[in-house]
């Protein structure tokens, strides 16, 4: 089989590798720190009184940096702003609907296996369509700068059917591979298939958080993986072409497996930050109002950055008037900030927002 960038790959192999062990002791070495990362971030999520904050919150950073890394370019701040809305510019719009496709990615698994039809249904989520696969031909991936085709997918829509079943069967094997290393093969192949007219790198980073939560590595969609793959992006599309051109296997899941261990160290350490922002605006909230001594009231301010006067009342069965002067309390005491969004109040979570925005 020899490999050329402007022909269609459609001998592109099935999985796993043929005459290939995916795991050296170099691999078992990187796979046991990723690993270890992994079961620190569970632990550390523990420790916060509130989960639904990482719950909430992680997945806008995922979908910030996972859009970023197909040009799609807005910030945490406007993405919180409008993640009730679902309302901002194009790129907020195309991002908070990633966020909507990893949460239904997850309630899909909780009751059926990962699929290419979920995978399918992902892919819709994200693009504001229904999607199917690739029927007509021409599909080229180029350099964005150069213009130059660096790589054809496969062509026809039966055939990408037929390697999206052998993906599936892959995902699934009962083997001895480890979940981490599978992810990182699954990963590849079906950015190598490309089954879509378009997504297809914003679906595959999704189906990598599934794996992992299939797998038990997490329970909740809580690692911030596209961080550390928007850290490295010329490695990411260099290493995805070295594996089709150079059948460059151990280096790519290499590059993997670091970016899991780095984002898991990453998110474990913003679980810290979130965690002593949480303690300090508690204790200053409770001298600012008597809402500050609300369990509730204060899950409320970091369940979201951005709070309206009707979540709180709806929380913290509370009448408009308490949770109006709670909110305004804490505003004269400095630790939110009021900001008018067309005709709507919000207050804003200022020093949460920044720990959330900056990098660990």
């Amino acid at each position: 089989m020899v490999w050329s960038a402007g022909t269609p790959f459609n001998d592109l192999p099935p999985l796993p590798p043929r005459g290939l062990d995916l795991e050296p002791k170099v691999v078992l070495k990187a796979t046991v720190e990723a690993r270890t990362a992994l079961a620190t971030l569970a632990q550390a999520g523990q420790l916060l009184p509130n989960p639904n904050v990482l719950i909430h919150a992680v997945p806008i950073l995922e979908a910030q940096a996972s859009s970023e890394i197909e040009n799609i370019v807005t910030t945490a701040d406007e993405l919180f702003k409008h993640v009730d809305t679902g309302e901002g510019d194009h790129a907020t719009k195309e991002a908070l609907r990633y966020r909507s496709a990893l949460f239904a990615g997850v309630e899909s698994i909780r009751s059926r296996p990962l699929t290419a039809r979920t995978a399918a249904a992902i892919c819709s989520e994200l693009q504001g369509r229904e999607m199917d696969v690739r029927a007509v031909p021409g599909t080229r991936i180029a350099n964005p700068t150069t213009r130059e085709v660096v790589y054809a997918p496969p062509e026809g829509a039966g055939l990408i059917r037929e390697k999206l079943a052998d993906w599936e069967r892959f995902v699934h094997a009962q083997d001895d591979l480890d979940p981490l290393v599978r992810m990182s093969v699954a990963h590849y192949q079906f950015e190598a298939i490309h089954p879509f007219h378009d997504g297809n790198g914003r679906t595959g980073r999704v189906i990598n958080i599934l794996m992992l939560i299939e797998a038990g590595l997490l329970h909740d969609p809580i690692l911030y993986l596209s961080r550390g793959i928007i850290a490295r992006k010329n490695d990411y599309y260099r290493l995805l072409r070295a594996v089709t051109a150079e059948v460059a296997w151990i280096e790519w899941i290499l590059y993997m497996l670091e970016v899991v261990e780095e984002s898991a160290s990453s998110t474990t350490r913003k679980i810290g930050a979130i965690k002593a922002c949480q303690d300090d605006i508690a204790e200053r909230a409770r001298v600012a109002t008597p809402g500050g001594r609300d369990a509730q009231f204060l899950n409320v301010l970091f369940e979201q950055p951005y709070c309206r006067i009707g979540t709180v009342v709806e929380r913290c069965e509370v009448s408009r008037q308490t949770a109006s002067s709670w909110l305004h309390a804490l505003v004269e005491a400095g630790l939110l900030r009021e900001v008018k969004i067309g005709r709507e109040l919000l207050f804003v979570n200022h020093e949460f927002l920044e720990v959330l925005a900056r990098s660990e």
